[in-house]
């Protein structure tokens, strides 16, 4: 089951996120799909929910790409540790794109159920997403 699941997981990540193919949406993601995004406040789950979140994060990063750094799949789940790139072409909460390049990290966990994806638990660096842009001012070098 690992390996199938494993197949979905990364036509999530290569296809819907980083080539936008918004089509599959339906084919991979389940109807009840349930979202838990501390780094996206306010994201909706379901099919139509995901569509939105990708459309949004391509416009603000059109060039926006995810590389699988690594890729565990067990029972149920996949965990993926990823590695987003991308230039900042688009507003982001209120700024003006600031033609900035960023390399952001995160962890995702995804449920799978009859094979389609129920359930995504997230963790990214948001933060430092934020520093990159110059929206956030950086902690400095770490210092006394």
């Amino acid at each position: 089951m690992s390996a199938e699941n494993k197949a979905i997981a990364r036509r999530w990540m290569e296809e819907l996120w980083s080539q936008g193919n918004a089509g599959i949406a339906g084919e991979i993601i389940a109807p009840t799909y349930a979202v838990h995004d501390p780094g996206t406040p306010g994201r909706v789950g379901g099919v139509e929910g995901e569509k939105h979140a990708v459309a949004m994060y391509r416009t603000v990063f059109p060039d926006l790409q995810f590389t699988m750094e690594e890729m565990i799949g067990e029972g149920d789940r996949v965990v993926v540790r990823w590695t987003a790139r991308g230039t900042h072409r688009g507003e982001l909460r209120g700024a003006a794109p600031t033609g900035k390049a960023v390399v952001i990290t995160g962890i995702s966990i995804l449920g799978v159920a009859n094979g389609m994806i129920a359930e995504h638990r997230l963790n990214w660096d948001t933060l430092g997403m934020l520093q990159q842009l110059g929206m956030i001012p950086s902690t400095g070098d770490g210092g006394a």
